[in-house]
């Protein structure tokens, strides 16, 4: 069995694979703070609650965005799962072409994105990552990486209004029937989800002019679905969009994968070693 991590801003997503189907998923809180221990204990939870035997898992995939963390991910992974993860980018390739000005600033999980929409979709393509941040990822005829835009996510958004002005309530995102509110809130509602949906489109319609040609536009991340709702430039809607990604780099390298040689960096099985 293989486990993907996809480690965001504000959640790990977990994803446990037989083969390629995706038999369980989880979502953990990313916390720099946690320990390795406290950390392995709430993996092994899960897949007791899936009714999977962590023993079975033979193989750890990341994809990470948040440095801080990864030091006691991949001690509670060893430690419980006695599996060394690989992580891309640092230990396997992503196999694209990246066209970015500086590639190593792009995000992981941006190329991870990007090798399994292709592979789904085709190409060209726009993808959008709605989450803490929103980004959007072009893909050129040829399957190259081009570069994308980097926007605000909804929720950040909304926090920072409810944060800045004193007398403005935290709010449900969702969109009101109409677009004049009549309330504080209805006027909140509609002012964020419209104004989002505004800022999707135009961005959406921007980067599909510039690639030209039939754009297909793929959405995944946390508010995804939602957001596809209301923007009819969206295509699809891809929640494990990543996690496939992982999936599919595990696939392409799995030699890498099976080499005893990874069972002996960091220290794996050392049951003492301590990140706290």
């Amino acid at each position: 069995m293989l486990l993907a991590i996809d480690v965001g801003n504000t959640n790990m997503v977990f994803g446990l694979y037989d083969g390629n189907r995706l038999c369980g998923s989880f979502r953990i809180s990313t916390n720099a703070e946690r320990t390795s221990d406290e950390l392995g204990m709430q993996i092994i939870q899960y897949y007791h609650i899936h009714e999977l035997d962590p023993a079975e898992t033979h193989a750890v995939i990341i994809a990470s965005v948040v440095p801080p963390v990864m030091y006691t991910l991949e001690n509670a992974i060893g430690k419980y799962l006695r599996v060394w993860p690989v992580v891309v980018g640092r230990d396997v390739p992503i196999d694209i072409v990246n066209r970015y000005a500086n590639p190593r600033e792009v995000g992981a999980d941006r190329l991870v994105n990007a090798v399994s929409a292709i592979r789904k979709y085709g190409k060209p393509l726009v993808i959008v990552d709605i989450g803490t941040a929103t980004t959007f990822d072009a893909i050129d005829a040829e399957g190259a990486y081009q570069g994308g835009a980097i926007f605000p996510g909804i929720k950040v958004a909304m926090e920072a209004l409810f944060h800045k002005a004193s007398k403005l309530p935290r709010v449900d995102i969702e969109r009101p029937e109409r677009a004049i509110g009549k309330t504080t809130i209805q006027s909140m509602q509609s002012g964020a989800v419209r104004g989002y949906v505004g800022a999707l489109t135009g961005i959406i319609l921007d980067i599909k002019a510039e690639l030209g040609g039939s754009v297909r536009v793929v959405a995944t991340g946390g508010m995804g679905r939602m957001m596809a709702e209301y923007c009819s430039l969206i295509d699809d809607v891809d929640p494990d969009l990543t996690l496939e990604g992982l999936r599919l780099i595990y696939e392409d390298h799995r030699a890498l994968f099976e080499d005893p040689r990874q069972a002996q960096r960091g220290g794996l099985f050392d049951a003492s070693a301590q990140d706290d």
